[in-house]
């Protein structure tokens, strides 16, 4: 290596030291330029984290207490401080347990959660023996027994002697419906009407 060669590396060496320094000093000014800005960000974003596990964890904890409090609620249905811990905690779970508390007594209670909504519109339309009733659960798209509810309407207008009306109804059942084997025995007893 010539002294030329030395001298141009040494050159280079110092150029690249002068640019990390003077991108280390643009750094600097923006950062003091901008500093609070900076400091509210990371001290938002700090805030934001622990507020989301401390908001996970509350979840959690009042998960945990309304499962207790259920279970306690489904050893003893008349246990009212589990019923209240329910209610405060997860008002969910309290109404199921109202569900099957009444069950239990042989009672229909109303419900707010969906799919007990519509299985105790269900029940009621059977008792009730009601078309009508069992006509519009069974109408909704997302009704849980859809098909069966559809199967008991055209029951019982086959019962009321409306044996055409039946027939109709129960072509709005798919054959690959998991109530077909009924549907074909109700048919077999309506082609003879």
């Amino acid at each position: 290596m010539s002294l030329k060669d030395n001298v141009n590396y040494v050159k280079d060496e110092i150029s690249s030291e002068e640019k990390f320094l003077e991108s280390f000093v643009k750094v600097e000014r923006f950062y003091k330029k901008n500093k609070i800005v900076i400091i509210s960000v990371v001290v938002i974003i700090i805030a934001l984290v622990i507020g989301f596990f401390v908001t996970k964890s509350i979840q959690e904890s009042n998960k945990l207490e309304a499962n207790i409090a259920l279970n306690k609620v489904l050893d003893n249905p008349k246990d009212s401080e589990a019923l209240n811990i329910l209610k405060e905690k997860n008002k969910n779970l309290y109404e199921i347990a109202q569900y099957l508390n009444s069950k239990k007594e042989g009672k229909v209670v109303d419900v707010d959660v969906k799919f007990l909504k519509d299985l105790t519109a269900y029940q009621k339309a059977l008792e009730e023996k009601s078309v009508e009733k069992l006509n519009s659960v069974s109408m909704q798209n997302d009704f849980l027994l859809k098909e069966f509810a559809i199967f008991n309407r055209a029951l019982m207008l086959a019962e009321n002697g409306k044996y055409q009306e039946a027939r109709n109804t129960l072509k709005m059942i798919q054959s690959d419906s998991k109530v077909n084997d009924l549907v074909n025995i109700l048919k077999h007893y309506l082609a003879t009407k």
